[in-house]
């Protein structure tokens, strides 16, 4: 049932060891975090978001006793109370409710009955003794996801990916080890919420590297505490305390203090004319302050081409002409064929050519001149 706010008092959170579920885990897809790379103190590391949770000693507990009432849901001012012994919800229908009460409805598996079906799935490939156990674990992904239901505001979202961790879970489980299969799931289940977290936290994608990722989930922990200490939380000293670089704590610094834009978002109203963020950005690629002067220049240095052609003669002036003030020049291979030279004659006829045209320029213009850009190709 909901809390009062008297009630509403965060227990501490167990820290366990590591399960061994296998050595399978430690194959998971290159894509999804691996148990392992998720901290012990994960949902410590999103301290900002838990706030206010009630978390449950063991998770375990938490997951096979039907007793324990699951959520108070305040997204879009639905309250939700699923009352203990299963009572029917007060609310308006929502599909958090309609989820919530059909997975109450699954039997809980004994530590025998998880055994068994593990040890059939295991060994037998036995589809249905995994679903089961997938069904009987549902209540277990929907316990944590409400850990970091502060971090993302649909929960059913971060249910359905706890439940592809799950699956993930029950498929590496090794029923021989001697760990409870709510045990080793809740490494997965994690994972791949906190996967999820961090893809989908701001529009663009940030912790897509291990250590934008242990930046994401202790950067602001981490400042905190130096704080308390007495620290300035400086780049130079998160760095050194997080084993990262200094310019990767700058830019996270900087991607978590600024809130994410859309660019077709419209400006000023919602009517279909309305501008856009995008309409009203600087497009450094074209400036036409640059362009006009760009064109400028490119018609006055052509008057002084023509000028600088109308003092020469004979081969020069046609070499001159076809290649540097045509808009389709002749090759210099067809140049030499024209005068009966080889190319070669041509390219050193060409290049005395240039050297004067250069001379010129820098006299007409008071300085060196690019006139790669008018090159024939």
């Amino acid at each position: 049932m909901a809390k009062t706010g008297e009630d509403k008092r965060k227990r501490p959170r167990r820290r366990t060891d590591r399960p061994a579920g296998g050595a399978a885990g430690r194959t998971a897809d290159a894509d999804v975090l691996e148990p392992e790379v998720v901290d012990v103190e994960v949902a410590d590391d999103l301290d900002d978001f838990d706030e206010g949770l009630d978390v449950v000693d063991d998770v375990d507990d938490a997951a096979n006793d039907p007793a324990i009432p699951l959520i108070d849901v305040d997204a879009d001012n639905v309250e939700l109370r699923a009352a203990a012994g299963g009572g029917k919800s007060v609310a308006k229908y929502d599909p958090m409710a309609a989820y919530m009460q059909e997975i109450r409805s699954i039997p809980v598996l004994s530590r025998e009955q998880e055994h068994e079906l593990a040890v059939r799935w295991a060994e037998q490939g036995d589809v249905d003794a995994a679903r089961q156990l997938v069904e009987a674990n549902l209540r277990l992904v929907v316990k944590i996801a409400y850990e970091y239901r502060r971090a993302y505001r649909n929960i059913l979202d971060l249910v359905q990916e706890g439940n592809i961790g799950l699956l993930q879970a029950v498929r590496k489980y090794d029923p021989h080890r001697g760990v409870k299969l709510s045990s080793y799931a809740a490494w997965w289940i994690r994972a791949y919420i906190l996967k999820f977290i961090l893809n989908n936290w701001r529009l663009v994608k940030i912790g897509t590297t291990q250590a934008q990722r242990k930046l994401f989930y202790n950067l602001r922990k981490e400042s905190e505490k130096l704080e308390r200490l007495g620290f300035r939380p400086t780049p130079k000293l998160l760095a050194a305390r997080l084993d990262v670089p200094e310019d990767a704590v700058v830019e996270m610094q900087r991607r978590l203090a600024a809130p994410d834009a859309s660019l077709d978002a419209p400006v000023g109203g919602d009517d279909d004319g309305a501008r856009t963020r995008l309409d009203l950005m600087r497009d450094d690629e074209y400036r036409p302050d640059v362009a006009v002067a760009d064109r400028e220049f490119r018609d006055l240095l052509r008057e002084k081409l023509t000028a600088f052609a109308a003092g020469l003669e004979g081969r020069e002036k046609t070499l001159f002409e076809k290649r540097w003030l045509t808009d389709e020049p002749m090759t210099l291979q067809e140049i030499g064929d024209m005068y009966g030279i080889s190319r070669e004659r041509a390219r050193q006829i060409e290049k005395r050519m240039l050297d004067r045209l250069r001379g010129y320029l820098e006299r007409e213009f008071g300085g060196e001149v690019d006139i790669s850009q008018l090159a024939p190709d």
